[in-house]
């Protein structure tokens, strides 16, 4: 399901907020990383993470990528911060406003 533009700047809005919970460091993208996304998405429903400096790999393409393994959306991604969201299969938290 693609997100309305509407239900993205409300993610971002609620992004704003938070703080980094995960970084990608130098050894980039690990399934121990992935498995941390997805149990994270599952908790919180919208997460970021941080690139650190030392990870030469594009924050954009990381993004698609975690997105894709842990079927998740990219809702942002600026400079080396990702936003991702992925509503919760038990109890949502967050509701979308309706597109």
């Amino acid at each position: 399901m693609a997100m309305t533009s509407k239900q993205r700047a409300y993610l971002k809005s609620l992004a704003s907020k938070i703080s980094p919970i995960l970084q990608v460091g130098k050894a980039s993208l690990t399934p121990e990383l992935i498995t941390a996304v997805d149990e994270a998405l599952e908790k919180r429903e919208l997460i970021k993470l941080s690139v650190l400096k030392n990870c030469f790999d594009d924050p954009r393409e990381l993004a698609e990528t975690i997105a894709d393994r842990s079927h998740a959306q990219v809702v942002h991604v600026i400079g080396k911060k990702i936003v991702l969201y992925r509503p919760a299969k038990k109890a949502p938290k967050i509701e979308l406003p309706r597109p």
